[in-house]
């Protein structure tokens, strides 16, 4: 049940009604008018900037044509009272019974409620991708969480989904890892060795190198560098993927495809995407003009084979080939993003770290030339972790050499404080990660006071239990005995508004890609049920249980269930647990 979808319908029915009166001009285009929370609470429970967006098209003065549309609202029995304010914002205070419907519909279909049907095909959401090189550290898991629960919330919204990694197992990286696991054989052979400049230090590679010298024995010392490092290579590559998938289940990721940047190689993909753009005329032999600025050390002015991106709304044209021959990894990367369009993926949906923004419209350009336009990219930038604790800046890992990876801040926090904090901030800003305040029961940290909103629910059901211990408090039971008139209060009422916005805030957040959205709502909601809770203390008749007052208690019982539910959904939208006790 969307009150905003059904109002945002209703305003339409009342400017189809004004259209047909002669009112308005046929034809004007609504698609902007939308139907939401008033930005300040006291002017009502929707609002609608109808009048305002549609007032030029419509030759007429935005009040005059707010008054004529407060006129056709006003008598929808659900409405309480419209009001108009500035230059043609329409307010309207709902009926009591409106929300009281909303707290019924959650406790019938606790599962469906929020649930949207977006319009839209299939969507590929690739998020994590660290190269298989070493364990990841804390910028990658905001980018895993960020993504996992961005897959989470559009599935929530009705769209089909497919999570990916695409594992960066072809290059000169997975080159340097295979000599740097070498090293590690020849440590655990009892051999001299080195970790040599450009190598990686990290003790990670040790358990490579020892299984290594289980499988191989000391046959490898006597091979040269070409016969010994294919095997090596795809050994530490494939290690490395086991610890990554072991560290991403620790936090509660999980993809449907794995997909190897060797294999798209092996499989002729990039050599089979340069022809069909050859045969499209996408490609032609040319020179590039100079960067601008500094020039970078690599920069050659040759002719190349170039990509008309150009074309497609790139600022310049890519090469795809390098002066040796070999593919650019631009040409590597159109591929693989046209192997997720013969897929079938309509959306694509790639997050990765901010360094990444020059990369944004050479791909927007490529996916849409090799779909034919019939596919759109957008990418999600994850801008830095900083790592602190007690305000100040986290050391290096001993075992990674050069960073603090996840899994130390999953052992030190949990899952739940790591989730939830990534997420209480927007993708595009920076984070100051705290380890000491994620793991302090306070107000001040937003997880805690969540998980403790929840917790607190399901205390006052216990209480209840123990105060009428013979009674049914089931949801069916709750729906079928309480008396929602009864929850009079300010404080009953914004707990019902807030958790009739739950389905809205789902769709808008679907829609805009940002799964910050519900861990704010969650933490509105939290603070609205804390309120209440130490209303009650000051005045008892406001207390969720009363042993003498059954009606009220049951009432407030449908309510705080309807609260609880839309918390564990947030909470299982985001990967967070929603605890029935916090220890």
């Amino acid at each position: 049940m969307n009150i905003f979808a059904q109002f945002e319908a209703r305003v339409r029915e009342g400017l189809d009604a004004l259209t047909r009166k002669g009112s308005l001009p046929g034809g004007l285009d609504f698609g902007r008018v939308v139907v939401e929370p008033p930005r300040d609470p006291s002017h009502g429970d929707l609002a609608t900037n109808a009048a305002l967006v549609l007032a030029k098209d419509a030759k007429t003065n935005p009040r005059a044509l707010g008054e004529a549309l407060a006129d056709e609202l006003r008598a929808d029995p659900r409405v309480a009272e419209v009001s108009l304010a500035g230059p043609g914002f329409i307010n309207m205070r709902l009926k009591p019974g409106v929300f009281h419907d909303v707290v019924r519909a959650v406790l019938a279909d606790p599962a469906g409620f929020g649930r949207a049907r977006l319009p839209g095909g299939p969507v590929n959401v690739e998020y994590v991708s660290a190269n298989p090189t070493g364990p990841m550290h804390v910028g990658h898991g905001r980018g895993a969480v960020f993504g996992d629960a961005l897959a989470s919330l559009l599935v929530a919204a009705g769209r089909q989904v497919t999570r990916e990694y695409y594992i960066n197992d072809a290059g000169a990286q997975v080159d340097v890892l295979a000599r740097s696991a070498y090293q590690r054989y020849r440590e655990a052979l009892g051999e001299p060795f080195a970790i040599g400049e450009g190598l990686y230090p990290g003790d990670y590679l040790k358990p490579v190198g020892e299984a290594l010298a289980r499988e191989h024995g000391r046959a490898l010392l006597d091979m040269a560098e070409a016969e010994w490092l294919p095997a090596i290579r795809d050994i530490s590559v494939a290690m490395m993927m086991d610890m990554i998938r072991q560290d991403l289940a620790a936090i509660g990721i999980r993809h449907d495809v794995f997909f190897s940047e060797r294999k798209l190689h092996d499989s002729g993909a990039v050599g089979a995407l340069l022809e069909d753009l050859r045969k499209r005329g996408l490609v032609y032999e040319g020179r590039l003009p100079p960067p601008k600025g500094q020039l970078p050390e690599d920069w050659e002015d040759r002719e190349q084979t170039l990509f008309r991106t150009k074309d497609f709304g790139d600022d310049t044209d890519r090469p795809l080939l390098k002066s040796d021959g070999s593919f650019t990894y631009f040409a590597a990367d159109i591929a693989y993003h046209r192997e997720k369009v013969l897929r079938g993926a309509e959306e694509i949906i790639d997050v990765l770290g901010a360094d990444h923004g020059g990369y944004v419209k050479r791909m927007q350009a490529a996916v849409k030339a090799v779909s034919d336009g019939k596919a759109v990219l957008e990418v999600k930038l994850c801008q830095l972790v900083r790592l602190l604790r007690a305000g100040e800046p986290v050391k290096m890992s001993k075992r990674a050499g050069e960073f603090v990876t996840l899994r130390d801040v999953i052992d030190e926090v949990g899952r739940d404080a790591i989730r939830f904090m990534m997420l209480f901030r927007k993708n595009d800003a920076t984070l100051d990660f705290d380890l000491a305040k994620v793991v302090e029961q306070s107000k001040d940290n937003p997880v805690f006071y969540v998980q403790y909103a929840h917790a607190r629910v399901r205390s006052v059901q216990r209480q209840a239990r123990e105060a009428f211990p013979d009674a049914d408090m089931s949801p069916q039971a709750l729906l079928a005995e309480a008396d929602l008139a009864l929850l009079a209060d300010s404080g009953e009422a914004e707990m019902m508004r807030l958790v009739a916005q739950y389905p809205r805030v789902i769709e808008s957040a679907a829609l805009a890609h940002e799964p910050h959205r519900i861990a704010f709502h969650l933490y509105e909601i939290a603070a609205s049920l804390h309120g209440f809770w130490n209303k009650g203390k000051d005045l008892p008749q406001l207390r969720f249980v009363n042993a003498t007052d059954r009606k009220s208690t049951w009432a407030r019982l449908a309510l705080v269930e309807a609260v609880r539910s839309v918390l564990a959904d947030g909470l299982s939208l985001l990967g967070v647990s929603a605890p029935d006790e916090m220890r």
